[in-house]
């Protein structure tokens, strides 16, 4: 593998997401924006993507090596409620399942401004079940992950599973998960990814009519007891850092077993660059192995 300087790419995406996550910029050209940004980011060897739906959504099922798995991730994508895709996320939940060594489920929940909240919330739950009910899958074999408003939304997922269905997922993987939309208090405007005009409209479009209190919107707000084996990256120096050291703070005061990596070179979400930069893929290791040791060994 042949990655590039990290300098290098962090200097090549930053007018890259400054013209996709402009605020001016309509939801729906931002989605095309973005999509063709994500041909750069190459799948390992030997990927394997299979289409299909869960909960009625369009989804892939991606693996690496041999396509029989008994561990699962169901993967939540970010993008702020408002963008990613299947291909926005292929890459990266591709050198995931082969960190893991699972199966990942790629999953294109409803997006705002067209779907609020609770929508998204609403095709994660049931995506989850699904994949227990119709593949195959028991919760200490499925695991959740998620980056950005993928990583919120893979909390409040689990919350609602724990409490209305009895349900523990086996691990929570959370890459700069953005779990209090309604937060107007970043420590600065922007970071290489993410700005704070852009991230506002998203959370206003997301939340609709609803409440910026309600656990499912905001996780942080809400009870963090309870909660499978975590795992929480995030980047020193990006907008969501100060969100993200709360969040870690209020689990483990919750007793929810957390670790807890800090990136001081990484941005937003840089995982999804792991087949470009090598500081990308290491995080991408970490965390695929975090989760490997948490989902039931089963053999094949």
């Amino acid at each position: 593998m042949v990655y590039l300087p990290l300098p290098l790419v962090a200097a090549s995406l930053t007018p890259f997401y400054r013209l996709a996550l402009h605020p001016s910029l309509p939801a729906t050209a931002a989605r095309r924006v973005i999509d063709a940004g994500s041909a750069l980011q190459a799948l390992p060897r030997d990927t394997v993507v299979r289409k299909l739906t869960l909960a009625g959504r369009p989804a892939e099922r991606i693996t690496v090596g041999a396509t029989e798995r008994r561990s699962a991730i169901l993967y939540l994508h970010g993008g702020g409620y408002t963008l990613g895709s299947l291909a926005t996320h292929r890459s990266g939940a591709a050198h995931l399942a082969k960190e893991s060594g699972a199966a990942v489920f790629v999953l294109e929940y409803r997006l705002a401004p067209e779907n609020p909240f609770p929508a998204g919330l609403e095709d994660a739950v049931a995506a989850y079940l699904e994949l227990l009910g119709e593949h195959g899958f028991t919760p200490d074999t499925l695991a959740i992950a998620g980056d950005s408003a993928g990583g919120g939304l893979t909390l409040a997922t689990t919350r609602r599973l724990v409490d209305r269905y009895s349900v523990k997922p086996a691990a929570l993987g959370l890459i700069a998960p953005w779990v209090d939309p309604g937060a107007r208090d970043a420590p600065f405007d922007r970071d290489t990814v993410i700005n704070t005009g852009w991230s506002y409209k998203a959370a206003e479009a997301y939340l609709g009519g609803g409440d910026a209190t309600d656990p499912g919107y905001a996780p942080l707000l809400g009870d963090l007891s309870g909660l499978p084996p975590t795992l929480v990256h995030v980047g020193t120096t990006e907008v969501l850092h100060s969100q993200v050291v709360e969040l870690v703070d209020k689990m483990r005061a919750a007793g929810t077993p957390v670790e807890f990596t800090e990136y001081p070179t990484l941005w937003h979400v840089a995982h999804l660059q792991a087949s470009l930069v090598r500081e990308a893929a290491d995080a991408v290791h970490e965390m695929g192995d975090f989760l490997r040791t948490r989902l039931a060994p089963q053999p094949v």
